[in-house]
């Protein structure tokens, strides 16, 4: 009977993703010509966060008891990839969302009832902990600045780390979980890359934070936090961070996807100015530069695939990966994000003078993924110092695993 039951949830599970992608596939089109306006505007249109709400991407995250599809990781890469696809920033904005909602859903049932009410929300998160938590009575008070708050500004909730002296004089890093509304957000983003993320400077001056609604960073790491039911072998209880770094991988490779596509379409009827190729796709060299991004594309998910695989099979058996297995994600979607980096690169070289223009989009995937590329998860050789060091029989040389 059990098992007649976990068929049915399976196939619900999958009919719920086909009509989430098939509506994001739908909406690409417009993400694409919104893209422009987006970076000029340096937030995404409502047009967007409408289109992604009524194809349900921002349910995908969210646990079934509040209403959610509580997709699996695997799952939640596709939606991401076919957002990034469409347009670079509206697929990382995707990407914060979906991973900072799973991030609540390690709270106390109490804050996700506040949070996942409805079966809909936006959550943002910032890790760095700059700021600072005083303990009173019922709580905290959180006071401090975050920068590169990426989605704050369509957000309904922040995760924000801080820190928190403990009588003992010691400190503990923690997270506190605020409504975006208690927050005061400047407008302080003016950049080359990433425009459209809004990723806008945020500040909590003396703000409450129910005790409820702030937990332990180590224990939230390997999803140890209680006062929760979700707990256990849910297949949703991840190791934090290789969860969310297979969420930038997914808009990596979504990015580079799109970017394939983009090249592709200007392709036909094209000249090499000053040759006599009157067909650049008849040149040998284009064909090999085609062939090199998809594949790059091709490894790209490949590598993701074998970190979600690691991930979903330690959740569903109710454990944390090895401090090992999580060394070696950070190495690999690292790399799987280089590749998607370079692909994009080699598109756009072959792509002649013509595509710095602004209205041609290409433009704007290849500066984007740059940009996201400088970010400290994805820094290529920091983190494959980390793979290397326990490929190498080390330890990791990091806690942030």
């Amino acid at each position: 009977m059990a098992r007649r039951e976990t068929e049915r949830q399976t196939v619900t599970d999958q009919k719920e993703l086909a009509s989430v992608l098939d509506a994001v596939r739908d909406a690409v089109p417009t993400l694409r010509a919104n893209g422009a306006d987006a970076e000029e505007r340096r937030w995404i249109p409502e047009e967007n966060i409408h289109l992604l709400e009524k194809a349900g991407v921002f349910r995908a995250a969210v646990p079934r008891a509040h209403g959610g599809l509580d997709l699996g990781v695997a799952d939640q890469f596709k939606v991401i990839a076919e957002v990034a696809r469409g347009c670079p920033s509206t697929g990382w904005l995707t990407m914060v969302w979906l991973t900072s909602t799973w991030c609540a859903s390690l709270y106390p049932d109490r804050a996700q009832k506040e949070v996942f009410e409805g079966g809909s929300t936006r959550v943002s998160i910032v890790f760095a902990p700059t700021g600072t938590l005083t303990p009173v009575d019922g709580g905290y008070r959180l006071n401090g600045t975050w920068r590169y708050n990426s989605g704050v500004l369509g957000a309904d909730w922040d995760l924000l780390a801080a820190m928190v002296e403990r009588p003992d004089g010691s400190h503990e890093e923690l997270v506190a979980l605020v409504p975006v509304s208690e927050l005061e957000v400047t407008d302080d983003w003016h950049v080359s890359a990433g425009a459209a993320t809004g990723s806008c400077t945020t500040t909590a001056e003396d703000v409450f934070v129910p005790a409820h609604r702030v937990v332990s960073l180590e224990e939230a790491m390997v999803s140890a936090t209680g006062d929760r039911e979700n707990t256990g072998a849910t297949g949703r209880n991840y190791g934090l961070l290789g969860y969310v770094l297979s969420g930038v991988t997914a808009a990596f490779t979504g990015i580079a996807r799109g970017a394939y596509e983009l090249f592709l379409e200007r392709l036909p009827g094209r000249g090499i100015t000053y040759t006599d190729w009157t067909d650049q796709k008849l040149h040998p060299l284009t064909q090999v530069q085609v062939a090199t991004a998809a594949n790059k594309i091709d490894a790209a998910e490949g590598l993701a695939d074998l970190c979600m695989e690691v991930l979903q099979t330690r959740a569903d058996a109710g454990e944390q990966p090895t401090d090992e297995e999580k060394a070696v994600i950070r190495g690999r979607t690292a790399y799987a994000a280089q590749l998607a980096k370079e692909a994009v690169e080699l598109l756009y070289a072959a792509s002649g003078g013509s595509v710095i223009r602004r209205e041609v989009a290409l433009q704007r995937f290849h500066r984007d993924i740059q940009g996201f590329s400088l970010h400290a998860l994805v820094q290529r050789d920091a983190n494959l110092e980390v793979q290397g060091r326990v490929l190498v029989g080390m330890d990791p040389g990091t806690y942030f695993l």
